[in-house]
């Protein structure tokens, strides 16, 4: 089983200048997301690939130990590039360079790092026993519930249920709904070498994290993270 690694962090950000690297409890945000990769890749022979336009997130990661000869195109690194784009060029550089037919891609995002080993072989499990699946993500349980206590606006200044399912007396009741936490995708190769370009398929596989994980947007978020991993509340280890 052959099986690629890629962090794809781009050096722009509005929301958060240079959040990449920006130091999360004493350490930069990526070194979190390079641990946990260094660790699968050691554990099941796996190759790393970063795709990045930064030389200073490329120089980050040379603090862990890691160099490639790779440099994200300028036309994939603007607001409007999808990531997929970036993981699929990174994915043909590293076959060629690596001389391997990957059978998986493991995604990991930078900016949402509450995960850990366990959570990637869980969900490497899952897809490998369902053989018809295209790929997996990582979500949480969601705290709202579009069948439920989410309203979308109906045109005519009132508001309706997102999602129609009847008169429902409790968030219970409703179908379960999940919040994908951006935190890693696993793709076979048959998703890799089809028109995808989003990670909704009608092939997809959810992995529940048993934890807590959510993604950086906002200032705020970098410090109600580091606060959590002070005081020892996060209720995991990474």
């Amino acid at each position: 089983m052959k099986i690629l690694v890629t962090i794809c962090a781009r050096g722009g950000s509005k929301g958060i200048p240079g959040k990449n690297i920006l130091p999360l409890n004493n350490k930069p945000l990526l070194h979190y997301t390079l641990e946990t990769a260094f660790a699968f890749c050691e554990k099941y022979g796996a190759d790393l690939q970063i795709s990045t336009d930064s030389q200073e997130i490329l120089d980050c990661a040379g603090l862990k130990g890691y160099r490639t000869a790779y440099k994200r195109p300028e036309e994939l690194a603007t607001d409007q590039a999808g990531k997929m784009d970036s993981i699929r060029q990174a994915w043909v550089f590293a076959e060629s360079n690596f001389g391997k037919n990957y059978d998986y891609v493991l995604d990991l995002d930078v900016t949402s790092p509450l995960r850990n080993l366990r959570d990637l072989e869980s969900a490497l499990e899952i897809l490998i026993n369902f053989p018809n699946a295209l790929n997996i993500f990582s979500v949480n349980k969601a705290s709202r519930n579009p069948y439920f206590n989410m309203v979308e606006e109906s045109g005519d200044g009132f508001v309706k249920v997102v999602k129609d399912f009847g008169e429902l007396k409790s968030r219970q009741e409703a179908p379960i709904v999940y919040d994908m936490n951006a935190s890693f995708y696993i793709f076979t190769r048959e998703y890799m070498k089809g028109n995808f370009f989003i990670s909704t398929t009608e092939r997809s596989l959810a992995y529940v994290m048993p934890h807590i994980c959510f993604d950086i947007d906002e200032p705020i978020d970098f410090k109600i993270m580091e606060l959590l991993m002070k005081d020892g509340s996060l209720g995991f280890k990474l």
